[in-house]
This record gives C-alpha cells, structure tokens and sequence, in this order.
C-alpha cells in the first residue's frame, strides 16, 4: 500500500532529526558568548553616534583623509554619513539589516551596494555599516594564545550567509578582559585580505573601549588604513531617520 503524504512528511522529517540535533550541539556557546561580549567593549549596546576620520596610506598613492559621522541603532539599523572631504559631504551609506544603500545628492533614489565592496583604503563599507560580528557569523574557539604577555582566546567566525563583509574572520580576544585585540580577514577563497589592530583603548561612558583600529593589507604591507573614533556617546535615534525615502533631508552634523 502507497503510504500517505503526511507519513511520509513524518518519516522524512525523523530522518533528518538527528542531522538537526547535530547541528545545534556544533554551536560553541561560550565562543559566541565572547563575541557578543567583545562587541559590547567595541561599542555600546544602546543606540549611539560617533566620528571618524580615516587616513590611508600606500607607497604608491599620496595619503588620503576621509571623515564620517555615525548612527546606529542597534546591529540593523546605520547610518553613515560622509563630512569631508567637501566633495564628498552629504554622501551617506544606510544599512537595513544586511542590506545596503549609498545615496548621493546627484542621485534620485538610494543605489544597492555590497558590504564587501571597498569605502576608502582597506575599509570595506561593512567595516563602518555594521557594528558588531555576533549578528552575522557563527564563533568557535581555536585556541589561545600569548601576545606581548596578554592572554589571547582566538576565535574563528563564519558568515552566515553570503551577504557578510568577510566570510571568514580570525579574531584574538583577552580572555580576561574580552577586549579586542587583532583580526584577520579572509576571502571566500581563503586568502588572507587584510589584518586588523585594535589600539588606543580609552575610558569612554564607563567602558574601556578602542579608539583606534589599523587595518593593514595583507599583500601590500605599506598599504594600510588607521580609523580614529571619537565622540562615541548615547543618542536617541528615530526610525525615520533609516528609511530610504528620509535619505535626501538628512544633513551632515545632525
């Protein structure tokens, strides 16, 4: 006798179960615990603004200067917002989710961008769109290390899906402190891209934070990029302000 659709839904579905069950135990819940409490030492967890200036350098390039003022509201919801170079003012970069506009005051409507692609140097547009990694890639602990005398738990994160900055990150983390330390970036193909420091710790609202990260390419060692944070502080942000229709009334400085 022919077995019926809803039996054999159940039949596959018990199938599957310890396929399911095995994947759940995979999750290494005190890695994801240490990312998670490493993003709150990068910044707050409560809506928030900040600057930052960018300097790249090259060998073979002259040195490069970019300014930025931040919004974001949770890890879904940013606004980057361009105010120098003067050529640039008033570009501003809206992250929703893992999706992503530029929007230009030449430009009619917001255009699509990847968090991948290039911003200035060796930041990416997710490196400023999106604050923290525990929303977009899974963590596991690889092992620890000792750096100029630091004890180091080095974490290694996977995207979740295609729509990450980076598909594969390394990342060294006190494992008394859960400051960051250093990352390294990998491409889908599994080349080192870029390596990343984390420096200038500062008491910022009661938190020991970095306010400065150095990105350095992983080819071209001369080429490099420093981020400066500064006037990191809490703000009440409203929800207008990341629809794509608000872009065009949004002014630098706000």
């Amino acid at each position: 006798m022919f077995k019926s659709p809803n039996r054999w839904l159940l039949l596959a579905a018990l199938t599957l179960l310890p396929s399911f069950c095995a994947i759940a135990q995979e999750v290494d819940i005190e890695a994801m615990a240490m990312l998670e409490a490493a993003d709150r030492v990068r910044f707050p967890d409560e809506s928030f603004e900040l600057n930052v200036t960018i300097t790249s350098t090259s060998a073979d390039q002259p040195t490069e200067e970019r300014e930025y003022q931040v919004l974001s509201k949770g890890n879904e919801n940013t606004l980057v917002i361009s105010t120098a170079p003067a050529s640039e003012r008033g570009q501003i970069l809206l992250m929703r989710g893992r999706d992503l506009w530029v929007y230009t005051p030449r430009l009619s409507q917001p255009v699509r961008l990847p968090l991948s692609q290039r911003l200035t140097g060796q930041v990416a547009n997710g490196d400023l769109a999106r604050a923290n990694f525990s929303g977009d890639y899974n963590a596991r602990t690889l092992r620890e290390e000792t750096i100029d005398k630091k004890r180091l738990v080095v974490l290694e994160l996977i995207g979740i899906d295609g729509g990450v900055t980076y598909n594969r990150v390394l990342y060294w983390i006190e494992k008394d402190t859960q400051r960051p330390f250093k990352a390294e970036f990998y491409a889908l193909s599994g080349r080192l891209l870029k390596t990343a420091f984390y420096r200038g710790y500062k008491m910022i609202n009661g938190v020991m934070r970095p306010t400065e990260l150095l990105m350095r390419d992983a080819l071209k060692k001369d080429d490099q990029s420093v981020l400066v944070y500064s006037a990191i502080k809490p703000r009440e942000l409203a929800n207008k302000l990341f629809n794509k229709d608000y872009l065009k009334r949004i002014k630098p400085g706000e």
